[in-house]
């Protein structure tokens, strides 16, 4: 099956190598993803917020790969306030009412920059098309 990978074009996708997203046939994999724009960290202090900001560039990967919000099965959110889910929740609500995917939400000691609140995975898998 053909590989293709989506850069975001952030500096540390060449510094760690890693992809923003990865498709393989019509699975579709979205590394983990912060609330940040180039080398700034987006609301800080502001889970809800943070969590939005995440979702929408993983939106973003997905249409880049071919994909929609609908075609997600999975997400992952690594929290490191889980006392402050609702927030976390509130904002996946606003991106998945609808469309339900699993999801596991779990508390983390820390994410690489103590001012990131949450990182988001996704997976979606795309009709194949006859």
């Amino acid at each position: 099956m053909k590989r293709t990978n989506y850069s975001s074009g952030a500096l540390w996708e060449g510094k760690v190598g890693y992809s923003r997203a990865v498709r393989i046939g019509n699975v579709i994999e979205v590394s983990g993803t912060v609330a940040s724009d180039n080398d700034k960290v987006v609301a800080e202090g502001d889970a809800y917020e943070q969590t939005r900001f995440a979702l929408a560039k993983i939106e973003a990967a997905l249409i880049n790969a071919g994909a929609t919000l609908h075609d997600v099965v999975r997400t992952r959110m690594f929290v490191t306030d889980i006392s402050r889910w609702e927030e976390y929740g509130r904002a996946h609500g606003e991106f998945f009412k609808s469309i339900k995917p699993a999801t596991t939400m779990v508390e983390v000691s820390k994410l690489i920059d103590p001012r990131y609140l949450v990182e988001v995975e996704a997976t979606a898998i795309v009709e194949q098309k006859a």
